[in-house]
């Protein structure tokens, strides 16, 4: 739900008079209300994507408030749904509350009251939409930069993080841009027990200093100009689940301070309130500059460092790890291929060589960029043979010219034949011993080409 849109509610009552007037208090608060006086009409349009608050009269015909809430709840369960009650429908209100329903309300009400109560059951679901968005978005970080890789560092990475996930260590996570720091730390995440809870993410370099500390820390109605309303901040939503602070060298300095508080007392201070919330907190930070040095940690607080510094978790560049550059080329290409319904296209000696040569400054992101644009035909294969490698072919001997020429045609029908050995030797024309022995002396490896 877009904050600066008004919330939806849905609101239902068999008395015209008073849907009419309910309906013009709400509207009046700020609401975009579609009214009912039948339950059933209201549930034809209901789904688990509705990002407002329901808001029913008990006594009615056919469908009463008490099925409809059992209604909702089958659609889905967080959808909050206030009650309104006449005195004798008390116990049974309280009932409701006690089976999940938001909130409930007596008649005659003020309308302030219910203003209320509508305001805060959209704050909540405002935050359910919310993370499942970030769930979401988190599973497709997952999908798309996975934490592939058979090098022996790729593999301490996964042991260390199965050993830590369920664990409530904070986690300070290092690499370059694109190497995965969300990805570990939604697998954090994922493989603990907080994986019921949220997992919040915020990126602290791409939030000016006026509005960061907002959305750390919440705040209340009338904090500070523009503040119409009160607001559920990233940490206190990320209570009983992860949050995940990235880029946190560029958090300023001032909110530093209070992060740091908040680490050691496990507590928060929404602005514009001297109310102290608890929160069961597990912070996953990452940097793309190594916080242990002083030159590069720059205005980056030391204390902080220090209480962050619990466990560091470090990606190696792609650069540092050539031996998965294949395998994750080849999970990605497959992906984009299956994504934009398109063959898996035959990978030239060419798009092998610039896979092994190149270094990959963008990291995985930028392999997988990489694989779909050669999927989607927009990839020129043989750029890589440059006037630089013409330069450098002249300057061979011809033996080495020759080998090299030899090298280029076994990858390339290797590739034409998805890595098959018997189809690769039949194109080649060479006995099976033979293509054993070219593929030792030019180190191929021909399980890089199998699909």
């Amino acid at each position: 739900m877009a904050t600066n849109q008004p919330a939806p509610v849905i609101l239902i009552d068999d008395d015209a008079d008073l849907l009419k007037a309910t309906r013009q208090t709400l509207e009046l608060a700020g609401f975009a209300v579609s009214a009912f006086s039948v339950a059933r009409e209201a549930l034809a349009g209901l789904d688990a994507g509705f990002a407002g608050v329901v808001v029913s009269d008990i006594r009615m015909p056919e469908i009463d408030g008490l099925q409809l809430f059992d209604h909702i709840v089958e659609v889905d369960p967080d959808i909050p749904v206030i009650l309104v009650t006449g005195h004798g429908d008390i116990a049974m209100a309280v009932k409701a509350i006690k089976d999940g329903a938001y909130d409930f309300i007596t008649k005659p009400f003020a309308a302030d009251r219910l203003a209320q109560s509508v305001w805060r059951a959209a704050e909540k679901r405002r935050l359910v939409m919310e993370n499942r968005a970030l769930r979401e978005a988190a599973e497709q970080a997952q999908d798309s930069l996975p934490l592939i890789g058979q090098t022996p560092a790729m593999e301490r990475l996964r042991r260390t993080l199965r050993q830590i996930a369920d664990t409530d260590v904070d986690v300070l996570v290092t690499g370059e841009t694109g190497s995965g720091k969300e990805v570990v730390a939604s697998l954090l995440h994922r493989w603990s027990r907080r994986a019921q809870g949220n997992f919040v993410a915020l990126n602290c370099g791409t939030l000016p200093e006026t509005v960061i500390e907002s959305e750390l820390f919440g705040h209340e109605a009338g904090a500070f100009t523009g503040a119409q309303k009160k607001r559920i901040g990233r940490i206190e939503h990320s209570s009983g689940g992860t949050l995940f602070l990235d880029e946190i060298e560029s958090m300023p300095p001032s909110t530093q301070v209070q992060m740091l508080r908040v680490l050691e007392m496990r507590e928060v201070t929404p602005l514009g309130t001297n109310e102290i919330r608890p929160v069961d907190l597990r912070v996953v930070a990452a940097a793309k500059v190594d916080l242990g040095d002083p030159a590069q940690r720059g205005a980056f607080r030391e204390d902080l460092y220090y209480r962050l510094n619990v466990v560091t978790l470090s990606i190696p560049p792609l650069r540092e790890r050539r031996d998965d550059v294949a395998l994750l080329f080849g999970y990605f290409a497959e992906r984009a291929a299956a994504r934009f319904r398109r063959p898996m296209p035959a990978v030239p000696a060419a798009a092998h060589r610039h896979l092994r040569e190149h270094d990959w400054p963008g990291n995985v992101r930028e392999l997988a960029h990489f694989a779909e644009r050669f999927v989607l035909g927009l990839e020129d294969a043989g750029h890589a043979e440059g006037p630089a490698t013409a330069e450098s072919d002249a300057a061979m001997a011809l033996p080495e010219r020759l080998e090299r020429y030899e090298a280029e045609i076994i990858r390339e029908t290797l590739g034409r034949n998805d890595g098959d050995v018997r189809r690769t030797i039949e194109a080649l024309g060479i006995p099976r011993k033979t293509f054993y022995d070219k593929l030792q002396r030019h180190g191929i490896v021909r399980s890089e080409f199998s699909r």
